[in-house]
Protein backbone atom coordinates (compact mmCIF):
# COMPACT_ATOMS: atom_id res chain seq x y z
CA UNK A 1 0.00 0.00 0.00
CA UNK A 2 1.48 3.55 -0.49
CA UNK A 3 2.37 5.42 2.57
CA UNK A 4 -0.62 7.04 4.45
CA UNK A 5 -0.43 8.21 8.03
CA UNK A 6 -3.70 7.31 10.39
CA UNK A 7 -5.32 10.97 9.83
CA UNK A 8 -5.35 10.73 6.28
CA UNK A 9 -7.32 6.74 6.67
CA UNK A 10 -9.42 8.23 9.25
CA UNK A 11 -10.58 10.61 7.17
CA UNK A 12 -10.71 8.48 3.68
CA UNK A 13 -13.14 5.95 5.88
CA UNK A 14 -14.94 8.80 7.81
CA UNK A 15 -13.64 6.94 11.25
CA UNK A 16 -12.67 8.35 14.12
CA UNK A 17 -9.06 8.03 16.80
CA UNK A 18 -9.28 5.69 19.56
CA UNK A 19 -6.12 5.56 21.54
CA UNK A 20 -3.91 6.97 18.83
CA UNK A 21 -1.18 9.32 20.49
CA UNK A 22 0.02 10.41 17.06
CA UNK A 23 -2.21 10.44 14.31
CA UNK A 24 0.87 11.35 11.78
CA UNK A 25 2.47 7.71 12.09
CA UNK A 26 2.11 6.42 8.59
CA UNK A 27 0.62 2.87 7.78
CA UNK A 28 3.50 1.67 5.40
CA UNK A 29 3.61 -2.19 5.56
CA UNK A 30 -0.02 -4.24 4.17
CA UNK A 31 -3.12 -4.02 5.52
CA UNK A 32 -4.68 -7.51 6.57
CA UNK A 33 -7.42 -9.43 8.37
CA UNK A 34 -5.34 -11.81 9.83
CA UNK A 35 -3.35 -11.69 12.81
CA UNK A 36 -0.41 -13.73 12.01
CA UNK A 37 -0.02 -11.92 8.55
CA UNK A 38 0.74 -8.74 10.50
CA UNK A 39 4.15 -6.96 9.50
CA UNK A 40 5.46 -3.82 10.79
CA UNK A 41 3.67 -1.09 10.18
CA UNK A 42 0.34 -3.02 8.47
CA UNK A 43 -3.40 -1.97 9.02
CA UNK A 44 -5.18 -5.04 10.63
CA UNK A 45 -8.69 -4.46 9.74
CA UNK A 46 -10.58 -6.41 12.41
CA UNK A 47 -13.87 -8.55 10.42
CA UNK A 48 -16.29 -9.86 12.81
CA UNK A 49 -17.21 -13.13 11.15
CA UNK A 50 -19.40 -16.01 11.53
CA UNK A 51 -16.67 -18.03 13.65
CA UNK A 52 -14.27 -15.29 14.66
CA UNK A 53 -13.98 -11.97 15.92
CA UNK A 54 -11.27 -10.48 14.43
CA UNK A 55 -11.93 -7.21 17.13
CA UNK A 56 -10.36 -10.38 19.72
CA UNK A 57 -7.06 -10.23 17.93
CA UNK A 58 -6.82 -6.69 18.10
CA UNK A 59 -3.94 -6.15 20.93
CA UNK A 60 -2.11 -8.83 19.11
CA UNK A 61 -1.93 -7.46 16.10
CA UNK A 62 -0.61 -4.33 17.34
CA UNK A 63 2.01 -6.42 19.80
CA UNK A 64 3.29 -7.91 16.59
CA UNK A 65 3.70 -4.61 14.58
CA UNK A 66 0.57 -3.13 13.13
CA UNK A 67 0.16 0.55 13.13
CA UNK A 68 -3.08 0.60 14.03
CA UNK A 69 -6.29 -1.46 13.90
CA UNK A 70 -9.62 -0.75 11.40
CA UNK A 71 -12.41 -1.37 14.07
CA UNK A 72 -15.85 -1.33 14.46
CA UNK A 73 -15.68 -0.58 17.86
CA UNK A 74 -12.59 0.34 20.39
CA UNK A 75 -10.27 -2.26 20.96
CA UNK A 76 -8.56 -0.68 23.69
CA UNK A 77 -4.79 -0.20 21.30
CA UNK A 78 -4.73 2.17 18.81
CA UNK A 79 -7.47 2.04 15.98
CA UNK A 80 -9.50 4.01 13.59
CA UNK A 81 -13.18 3.07 14.80
CA UNK A 82 -15.77 3.09 11.42
CA UNK A 83 -19.31 2.73 11.29
CA UNK A 84 -18.72 -0.64 8.77
CA UNK A 85 -14.96 -2.48 8.36
CA UNK A 86 -16.18 -3.56 4.98
CA UNK A 87 -17.12 -0.45 3.35
CA UNK A 88 -14.32 1.24 5.15
CA UNK A 89 -11.76 -1.05 3.57
CA UNK A 90 -13.45 -0.17 0.06
CA UNK A 91 -13.37 3.17 0.52
CA UNK A 92 -9.48 3.23 1.52
CA UNK A 93 -9.01 0.69 -1.58
CA UNK A 94 -10.86 3.29 -4.06
CA UNK A 95 -8.75 6.48 -2.61
CA UNK A 96 -5.59 3.90 -2.49
CA UNK A 97 -5.85 3.17 -6.74
CA UNK A 98 -7.07 6.85 -7.68
CA UNK A 99 -4.33 8.39 -6.36
CA UNK A 100 -1.84 5.88 -8.28
CA UNK A 101 -3.62 6.10 -11.73
CA UNK A 102 -2.61 2.53 -12.08
CA UNK A 103 -4.42 0.68 -15.13
CA UNK A 104 -7.18 -1.29 -13.71
CA UNK A 105 -7.89 -4.39 -15.57
CA UNK A 106 -10.95 -6.47 -13.84
CA UNK A 107 -12.45 -9.84 -14.99
CA UNK A 108 -15.21 -11.98 -14.87
CA UNK A 109 -16.97 -15.05 -16.06
CA UNK A 110 -18.97 -18.03 -15.23
CA UNK A 111 -15.51 -20.05 -15.48
CA UNK A 112 -12.03 -19.81 -15.70
CA UNK A 113 -11.85 -16.77 -14.06
CA UNK A 114 -8.39 -17.65 -11.89
CA UNK A 115 -6.71 -19.56 -14.25
CA UNK A 116 -7.31 -16.95 -16.68
CA UNK A 117 -5.97 -14.17 -14.26
CA UNK A 118 -3.15 -15.89 -13.18
CA UNK A 119 -2.34 -15.97 -17.31
CA UNK A 120 -2.88 -12.03 -17.71
CA UNK A 121 -1.03 -11.41 -14.62
CA UNK A 122 2.19 -13.58 -15.64
CA UNK A 123 2.35 -11.96 -19.18
CA UNK A 124 1.85 -8.59 -18.18
CA UNK A 125 4.48 -9.16 -15.68
CA UNK A 126 6.66 -8.85 -18.71
CA UNK A 127 5.66 -5.86 -19.56
CA UNK A 128 5.44 -3.68 -16.00
CA UNK A 129 4.85 -4.04 -12.63
CA UNK A 130 1.94 -5.71 -11.51
CA UNK A 131 -0.28 -6.85 -8.46
CA UNK A 132 -3.34 -9.41 -9.16
CA UNK A 133 -6.01 -10.89 -7.30
CA UNK A 134 -4.20 -13.96 -5.08
CA UNK A 135 -6.12 -17.19 -5.25
CA UNK A 136 -9.86 -16.36 -5.73
CA UNK A 137 -10.12 -13.59 -3.45
CA UNK A 138 -12.55 -11.69 -5.64
CA UNK A 139 -15.33 -10.81 -3.05
CA UNK A 140 -15.96 -7.32 -1.46
CA UNK A 141 -13.26 -7.76 1.10
CA UNK A 142 -10.48 -10.12 -1.17
CA UNK A 143 -10.72 -7.42 -4.06
CA UNK A 144 -10.22 -4.14 -1.96
CA UNK A 145 -7.25 -6.10 0.35
CA UNK A 146 -5.74 -6.69 -3.82
CA UNK A 147 -5.93 -3.50 -4.39
CA UNK A 148 -4.05 -2.62 -1.27
CA UNK A 149 -1.38 -4.27 -2.34
CA UNK A 150 -0.30 -1.79 -4.88
CA UNK A 151 2.59 0.44 -4.45
CA UNK A 152 3.49 3.43 -6.20
CA UNK A 153 5.91 1.22 -8.69
CA UNK A 154 2.49 -0.80 -9.66
CA UNK A 155 1.69 -0.40 -13.80
CA UNK A 156 -1.10 -2.89 -13.83
CA UNK A 157 -3.88 -4.38 -11.79
CA UNK A 158 -5.75 -7.29 -12.21
CA UNK A 159 -8.51 -7.80 -10.31
CA UNK A 160 -10.67 -10.99 -10.56
CA UNK A 161 -14.55 -10.54 -9.60
CA UNK A 162 -17.18 -13.09 -8.44
CA UNK A 163 -20.61 -12.43 -7.97
CA UNK A 164 -23.33 -14.65 -6.49
CA UNK A 165 -26.34 -12.10 -7.57
CA UNK A 166 -27.19 -8.90 -9.63
CA UNK A 167 -25.11 -6.26 -8.45
CA UNK A 168 -22.61 -7.59 -6.62
CA UNK A 169 -19.90 -6.47 -9.47
CA UNK A 170 -21.57 -3.08 -9.96
CA UNK A 171 -20.74 -2.75 -6.14
CA UNK A 172 -16.90 -4.04 -6.99
CA UNK A 173 -16.20 -2.01 -9.99
CA UNK A 174 -17.34 0.97 -7.73
CA UNK A 175 -14.38 0.06 -5.26
CA UNK A 176 -11.82 -0.27 -8.13
CA UNK A 177 -13.20 1.59 -11.35
CA UNK A 178 -11.52 -0.46 -14.00
CA UNK A 179 -10.77 0.83 -17.48
CA UNK A 180 -10.65 -2.26 -19.31
CA UNK A 181 -13.51 -4.92 -18.39
CA UNK A 182 -12.59 -8.54 -19.68
CA UNK A 183 -16.32 -11.11 -19.62
CA UNK A 184 -14.92 -15.01 -20.70
CA UNK A 185 -18.38 -16.19 -20.65
CA UNK A 186 -21.70 -17.13 -19.21
CA UNK A 187 -22.48 -20.84 -18.11
CA UNK A 188 -24.20 -22.15 -15.48
CA UNK A 189 -22.25 -21.77 -11.96
CA UNK A 190 -24.65 -20.53 -9.47
CA UNK A 191 -27.25 -20.48 -11.81
CA UNK A 192 -29.67 -22.16 -8.32
CA UNK A 193 -28.96 -18.67 -7.36
CA UNK A 194 -29.09 -16.30 -10.01
CA UNK A 195 -32.27 -18.89 -11.43
CA UNK A 196 -31.21 -18.94 -15.22
CA UNK A 197 -28.03 -17.99 -17.71
CA UNK A 198 -29.66 -14.94 -18.92
CA UNK A 199 -29.76 -13.49 -15.34
CA UNK A 200 -25.67 -14.57 -15.24
CA UNK A 201 -25.38 -12.54 -18.53
CA UNK A 202 -26.89 -9.60 -16.79
CA UNK A 203 -24.54 -9.94 -13.83
CA UNK A 204 -21.61 -10.29 -15.64
CA UNK A 205 -22.66 -7.11 -17.77
CA UNK A 206 -21.89 -5.03 -14.86
CA UNK A 207 -18.57 -4.46 -15.49
CA UNK A 208 -18.79 -3.50 -19.29
CA UNK A 209 -21.35 -1.14 -18.10
CA UNK A 210 -18.88 -0.03 -15.61
CA UNK A 211 -16.27 0.89 -17.71
CA UNK A 212 -15.17 4.39 -19.00
CA UNK A 213 -16.36 5.48 -22.66
CA UNK A 214 -14.03 4.94 -25.55
CA UNK A 215 -12.75 8.59 -25.46
CA UNK A 216 -11.98 7.97 -21.96
CA UNK A 217 -9.84 5.09 -22.83
CA UNK A 218 -12.76 2.19 -21.51
CA UNK A 219 -11.88 -0.91 -23.23
CA UNK A 220 -14.79 -4.11 -23.15
CA UNK A 221 -12.56 -7.05 -24.01
CA UNK A 222 -15.29 -9.97 -24.63
CA UNK A 223 -15.64 -13.54 -25.60
CA UNK A 224 -16.45 -13.60 -29.11
CA UNK A 225 -17.15 -17.21 -29.39
CA UNK A 226 -20.43 -16.84 -26.43
CA UNK A 227 -23.17 -15.32 -27.53
CA UNK A 228 -24.06 -13.79 -24.23
CA UNK A 229 -20.64 -12.25 -23.77
CA UNK A 230 -20.27 -10.64 -27.52
CA UNK A 231 -24.11 -9.19 -27.47
CA UNK A 232 -22.69 -7.02 -23.97
CA UNK A 233 -21.13 -4.97 -26.80
CA UNK A 234 -24.45 -3.32 -27.03
CA UNK A 235 -24.29 -1.97 -23.01
CA UNK A 236 -20.82 -0.37 -23.27
CA UNK A 237 -19.70 3.19 -24.30
CA UNK A 238 -15.84 1.45 -24.43
CA UNK A 239 -14.39 0.75 -27.18
CA UNK A 240 -15.06 -3.46 -28.02
CA UNK A 241 -11.87 -6.04 -28.25
CA UNK A 242 -13.29 -9.50 -29.48
CA UNK A 243 -11.35 -12.53 -28.52
CA UNK A 244 -11.80 -16.46 -29.60
CA UNK A 245 -11.79 -18.84 -32.30
CA UNK A 246 -14.55 -17.02 -34.26
CA UNK A 247 -12.90 -15.40 -37.79
CA UNK A 248 -13.95 -11.66 -36.94
CA UNK A 249 -12.52 -12.27 -33.63
CA UNK A 250 -9.43 -9.04 -33.05
CA UNK A 251 -7.53 -12.05 -30.95
CA UNK A 252 -7.90 -15.65 -32.01
CA UNK A 253 -6.45 -18.72 -32.27
CA UNK A 254 -5.66 -20.72 -35.88
CA UNK A 255 -4.22 -24.49 -35.95
CA UNK A 256 -5.10 -25.44 -32.45
CA UNK A 257 -3.94 -28.68 -31.83
CA UNK A 258 -2.93 -31.02 -28.70
CA UNK A 259 0.73 -32.25 -27.30
CA UNK A 260 0.97 -35.60 -26.42
CA UNK A 261 0.92 -34.88 -23.44
CA UNK A 262 -2.47 -33.15 -23.38
CA UNK A 263 -1.32 -29.43 -23.62
CA UNK A 264 -2.40 -27.14 -26.54
CA UNK A 265 -0.71 -25.32 -29.02
CA UNK A 266 -1.76 -22.91 -31.53
CA UNK A 267 -1.14 -20.01 -33.48
CA UNK A 268 -2.23 -16.55 -32.11
CA UNK A 269 -3.35 -13.69 -34.25
CA UNK A 270 -3.50 -10.03 -33.56
CA UNK A 271 -4.15 -6.93 -35.26
CA UNK A 272 -0.78 -6.51 -34.80
CA UNK A 273 0.78 -9.55 -36.15
CA UNK A 274 1.22 -13.69 -35.55
CA UNK A 275 3.22 -15.51 -32.94
CA UNK A 276 3.11 -19.60 -32.27
CA UNK A 277 1.98 -19.99 -28.50
CA UNK A 278 2.18 -23.46 -26.71
CA UNK A 279 0.97 -23.56 -23.08
CA UNK A 280 2.35 -25.31 -19.94
CA UNK A 281 -0.90 -25.92 -18.98
CA UNK A 282 -3.34 -28.59 -19.50
CA UNK A 283 -6.55 -28.87 -21.68
CA UNK A 284 -8.04 -27.25 -24.47
CA UNK A 285 -10.17 -24.91 -23.04
CA UNK A 286 -6.92 -22.72 -21.96
CA UNK A 287 -6.79 -21.66 -25.50
CA UNK A 288 -9.97 -19.50 -24.51
CA UNK A 289 -8.57 -18.59 -21.74
CA UNK A 290 -4.71 -17.49 -23.37
CA UNK A 291 -6.46 -15.49 -25.92
CA UNK A 292 -8.25 -13.43 -22.88
CA UNK A 293 -4.57 -12.78 -21.94
CA UNK A 294 -3.57 -11.85 -25.11
CA UNK A 295 -6.30 -9.37 -25.58
CA UNK A 296 -5.73 -7.85 -22.53
CA UNK A 297 -1.99 -7.76 -23.25
CA UNK A 298 -2.36 -6.45 -26.89
CA UNK A 299 -4.67 -3.06 -25.39
CA UNK A 300 -1.86 -2.75 -23.23
CA UNK A 301 0.60 -2.34 -26.24
CA UNK A 302 2.85 -5.26 -25.49
CA UNK A 303 3.77 -6.95 -28.94
CA UNK A 304 2.58 -10.22 -30.75
CA UNK A 305 6.08 -12.11 -30.16
CA UNK A 306 6.02 -10.08 -26.62
CA UNK A 307 2.67 -12.33 -25.39
CA UNK A 308 3.29 -15.15 -27.37
CA UNK A 309 6.70 -15.84 -25.74
CA UNK A 310 4.96 -14.92 -22.13
CA UNK A 311 1.82 -17.08 -22.76
CA UNK A 312 3.80 -19.78 -24.06
CA UNK A 313 6.41 -19.47 -19.93
CA UNK A 314 3.27 -19.16 -18.03
CA UNK A 315 2.54 -22.10 -15.12
CA UNK A 316 -0.23 -22.04 -12.83
CA UNK A 317 -0.30 -19.83 -9.94
CA UNK A 318 -2.75 -21.05 -8.02
CA UNK A 319 -3.74 -24.13 -6.17
CA UNK A 320 -5.83 -26.77 -7.31
CA UNK A 321 -6.40 -26.28 -10.47
CA UNK A 322 -5.11 -28.33 -12.94
CA UNK A 323 -2.73 -28.55 -10.89
CA UNK A 324 -0.23 -31.64 -12.61
CA UNK A 325 2.03 -33.67 -10.72
CA UNK A 326 3.55 -37.37 -11.57
CA UNK A 327 4.51 -39.61 -8.92
CA UNK A 328 7.61 -41.47 -8.38
CA UNK A 329 6.17 -44.56 -9.51
CA UNK A 330 4.80 -43.23 -12.71
CA UNK A 331 0.92 -42.50 -11.66
CA UNK A 332 -0.01 -38.72 -12.88
CA UNK A 333 -2.41 -36.76 -10.23
CA UNK A 334 -4.62 -34.19 -11.75
CA UNK A 335 -5.66 -31.97 -8.80
CA UNK A 336 -8.55 -29.64 -10.08
CA UNK A 337 -10.68 -29.84 -6.93
CA UNK A 338 -10.64 -26.42 -5.93
CA UNK A 339 -14.11 -26.15 -7.54
CA UNK A 340 -16.70 -27.09 -10.13
CA UNK A 341 -19.38 -26.17 -12.30
CA UNK A 342 -20.93 -28.24 -15.72
CA UNK A 343 -18.59 -25.68 -18.08
CA UNK A 344 -15.67 -26.70 -15.84
CA UNK A 345 -15.85 -30.24 -15.61
CA UNK A 346 -16.32 -30.94 -19.11
CA UNK A 347 -13.54 -28.91 -19.50
CA UNK A 348 -11.34 -31.08 -16.95
CA UNK A 349 -12.82 -34.28 -18.18
CA UNK A 350 -11.65 -33.59 -22.05
CA UNK A 351 -8.56 -32.51 -20.48
CA UNK A 352 -8.04 -36.00 -18.93
CA UNK A 353 -9.13 -37.49 -22.20
CA UNK A 354 -6.17 -35.12 -23.88
CA UNK A 355 -3.55 -36.90 -21.46
CA UNK A 356 -5.06 -40.06 -21.61
CA UNK A 357 -3.79 -40.61 -25.38
CA UNK A 358 -0.56 -40.57 -23.91
CA UNK A 359 -1.24 -43.15 -20.72
CA UNK A 360 -2.47 -45.57 -23.04
CA UNK A 361 0.20 -45.92 -25.46
CA UNK A 362 2.78 -46.54 -22.22
CA UNK A 363 -0.25 -49.18 -21.16
CA UNK A 364 -1.86 -46.73 -18.02
CA UNK A 365 -5.59 -45.88 -17.41
CA UNK A 366 -7.59 -42.65 -16.89
CA UNK A 367 -9.72 -42.28 -13.59
CA UNK A 368 -12.32 -39.41 -13.17
CA UNK A 369 -12.93 -39.20 -9.71
CA UNK A 370 -15.74 -36.46 -9.49
CA UNK A 371 -18.19 -34.92 -6.64
CA UNK A 372 -21.23 -33.06 -6.58
CA UNK A 373 -20.80 -29.72 -8.09
CA UNK A 374 -22.59 -26.97 -5.79
CA UNK A 375 -25.34 -24.09 -6.15
CA UNK A 376 -27.01 -25.94 -9.15
CA UNK A 377 -30.84 -25.53 -8.08
CA UNK A 378 -33.39 -27.57 -10.71
CA UNK A 379 -30.84 -27.98 -13.12
CA UNK A 380 -28.85 -30.49 -10.89
CA UNK A 381 -29.44 -33.90 -11.74
CA UNK A 382 -29.70 -33.15 -15.22
CA UNK A 383 -26.11 -31.33 -15.34
CA UNK A 384 -24.97 -34.49 -12.97
CA UNK A 385 -26.22 -37.24 -15.29
CA UNK A 386 -24.77 -35.54 -18.50
CA UNK A 387 -21.17 -35.56 -16.63
CA UNK A 388 -21.45 -38.92 -16.20
CA UNK A 389 -22.63 -39.57 -19.84
CA UNK A 390 -19.67 -37.46 -20.88
CA UNK A 391 -17.17 -39.55 -19.20
CA UNK A 392 -18.13 -42.11 -21.15
CA UNK A 393 -18.39 -40.83 -24.26
CA UNK A 394 -14.74 -39.37 -23.80
CA UNK A 395 -13.71 -43.34 -22.54
CA UNK A 396 -12.61 -42.62 -19.05
CA UNK A 397 -11.35 -45.74 -18.03
CA UNK A 398 -12.90 -45.79 -15.01
CA UNK A 399 -15.49 -43.25 -12.92
CA UNK A 400 -15.08 -43.12 -9.23
CA UNK A 401 -18.50 -40.74 -7.86
CA UNK A 402 -17.83 -39.58 -4.38
CA UNK A 403 -20.39 -38.34 -1.98
CA UNK A 404 -24.19 -38.54 -1.72
CA UNK A 405 -27.26 -38.21 -4.08
CA UNK A 406 -25.76 -35.75 -6.42
CA UNK A 407 -22.62 -38.17 -6.75
CA UNK A 408 -25.23 -40.87 -7.65
CA UNK A 409 -26.34 -38.67 -10.58
CA UNK A 410 -23.45 -38.62 -11.69
CA UNK A 411 -22.62 -42.40 -11.60
CA UNK A 412 -26.43 -43.49 -13.42
CA UNK A 413 -25.12 -40.98 -16.66
CA UNK A 414 -22.62 -43.16 -16.70
CA UNK A 415 -24.67 -46.07 -16.62
CA UNK A 416 -27.17 -45.19 -18.62
CA UNK A 417 -24.38 -43.73 -21.58
CA UNK A 418 -23.20 -47.68 -20.93
CA UNK A 419 -21.00 -47.73 -18.09
CA UNK A 420 -21.54 -51.34 -16.42
CA UNK A 421 -19.97 -53.23 -14.37
CA UNK A 422 -16.70 -51.65 -12.78
CA UNK A 423 -16.05 -48.91 -15.10
CA UNK A 424 -17.41 -46.69 -12.98
CA UNK A 425 -18.01 -46.93 -9.11
CA UNK A 426 -20.17 -44.86 -6.30
CA UNK A 427 -18.23 -44.37 -3.16
CA UNK A 428 -19.57 -42.45 0.27
CA UNK A 429 -16.56 -39.86 0.56
CA UNK A 430 -12.86 -39.47 0.02
CA UNK A 431 -11.55 -41.66 2.37
CA UNK A 432 -13.22 -44.82 0.48
CA UNK A 433 -12.13 -43.03 -2.93
CA UNK A 434 -8.12 -43.43 -1.42
CA UNK A 435 -8.49 -46.55 -0.35
CA UNK A 436 -9.92 -48.03 -3.75
CA UNK A 437 -7.39 -46.05 -5.78
CA UNK A 438 -4.17 -47.08 -3.33
CA UNK A 439 -5.33 -50.82 -4.65
CA UNK A 440 -5.76 -50.13 -8.08
CA UNK A 441 -3.46 -47.41 -9.21
CA UNK A 442 -0.98 -48.70 -11.52
CA UNK A 443 2.35 -46.69 -13.34
CA UNK A 444 0.76 -45.01 -16.23
CA UNK A 445 -2.53 -44.40 -14.85
CA UNK A 446 -4.16 -40.78 -14.69
CA UNK A 447 -6.10 -39.44 -11.89
CA UNK A 448 -8.27 -36.59 -12.12
CA UNK A 449 -10.00 -35.33 -8.49
CA UNK A 450 -12.70 -32.65 -9.44
CA UNK A 451 -15.63 -31.37 -7.21
CA UNK A 452 -16.83 -28.01 -5.84
CA UNK A 453 -14.69 -26.39 -3.01
CA UNK A 454 -17.43 -26.96 -0.34
CA UNK A 455 -16.64 -31.11 -0.96
CA UNK A 456 -13.00 -31.11 -0.13
CA UNK A 457 -12.41 -33.57 -2.31
CA UNK A 458 -8.91 -32.02 -2.47
CA UNK A 459 -8.02 -34.78 0.07
CA UNK A 460 -7.95 -37.58 -2.33
CA UNK A 461 -5.10 -35.84 -4.53
CA UNK A 462 -3.12 -34.35 -1.41
CA UNK A 463 -3.58 -38.35 -0.04
CA UNK A 464 -2.14 -39.39 -3.37
CA UNK A 465 0.81 -37.86 -3.26
CA UNK A 466 1.95 -37.56 0.15
CA UNK A 467 2.34 -41.71 0.06
CA UNK A 468 4.84 -41.13 -2.40
CA UNK A 469 6.26 -38.30 -0.75
CA UNK A 470 8.12 -35.25 -2.07
CA UNK A 471 7.52 -35.21 -5.86
CA UNK A 472 8.27 -32.64 -8.46
CA UNK A 473 5.55 -30.75 -10.44
CA UNK A 474 5.42 -31.46 -14.10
Amino acid sequence: MIDLSLAEIAGITGGLAHDIPDPSVRVTGPVVIDSRQVEPGSLFAAFDGEHVDGHDYAERAVAAGAAAVLAARPVGVPAIVVPDVEKALGALARAVVERLGTDVVALTGSAGKTSTKDLIAQVLQHHAPTVWTPGSLNNEIGLPLTALKATADTRHLVLEMGARGIGHIAYLTGLTPPRIGLVLNVGTAHIGEFGGREQIARAKGELVEALPEEAAGGVAVLNADDPLVRAMTARTKARTVLFGEAEDADVRATEVRMTPAGQPSFTLHTPTGCGEVTLRLYGEHHVSNALAAAAVAHVLGMSVAEIATALSGAGTLSRWRMEVTERADGVTVVNDAYNANPESMRAALRALAAMGGGARANGGRTWAVLGPMAELGDESLAEHDAIGRLAVRLNVSKLIAVGGREASWLQLGAYNEGSWGEESVLVSDAQAAVDLLRSELRPGDVVLVKASRSIGLERVALALLEREGEVTGR
